[in-house]
């Protein structure tokens, strides 16, 4: 059966640049960046419901490009002269049904005016990181209440919060 869950696209390049934790990082190497914003963007899936797409802009590198899943979050490298843009476009006209909506996160002006105008929505970088970390604070709290209910007597008593948060990731998964 057909994935028809609501979609989210994001320029992934875009949101290393905005995102302040990840342009820092992008200093040292991308791929530390690109790694770090998969884990966080996965996270975001589990908890929004949303099926997450990461497009890569490889314009300069030659190829074909390649799609993967990584955390059960798609990551799209474009073919040699796409841009990530072309590629996002591609990807909503390929997404659009009526039982979906399409939300493209981009900080290019003239990328949302041209997604809007094929039906999706935009989300700035700034808006879906805003919107993720909200997430990761309720997902602790949840995380925090779950470990208050827990007895001595049980597992989840005797569990650090990393193994809990691991536990609850593998679950939403």
């Amino acid at each position: 059966m057909a994935d028809s869950r609501d979609v989210l696209l994001v320029d992934g390049y875009n949101m290393i640049g905005d995102w302040p934790e990840l342009s820092r990082l992008a200093v040292s190497g991308l791929e530390e960046a690109r790694n770090r914003l998969l884990s966080r963007l996965a996270d975001y899936q589990a908890f929004s419901g949303l099926r997450v797409i990461v497009v890569f802009d490889a314009y300069l590198v030659p190829g074909l490009g390649k799609s993967f899943t990584q955390s059960k979050v798609q990551i799209f490298f474009t073919k040699e002269k796409e841009t990530a843009d072309e590629c996002i476009e591609r990807l909503v006209r390929e997404l659009s049904t009526r039982r979906r909506q399409i939300y493209v996160a981009t900080s290019d002006m003239v990328e949302q005016h041209v997604i809007f105008g094929q039906g999706a929505l935009r989300i700035s970088a700034r808006e879906l990181l805003i919107e993720v970390e909200q997430n990761e604070k309720e997902l602790q709290k949840r995380l925090a209440e779950d470990q208050a209910k827990a007895t001595r007597n049980t597992l989840g008593g005797k569990l650090s919060p990393d193994v809990l948060k691991q536990f609850e990731r593998w679950r939403r998964e």
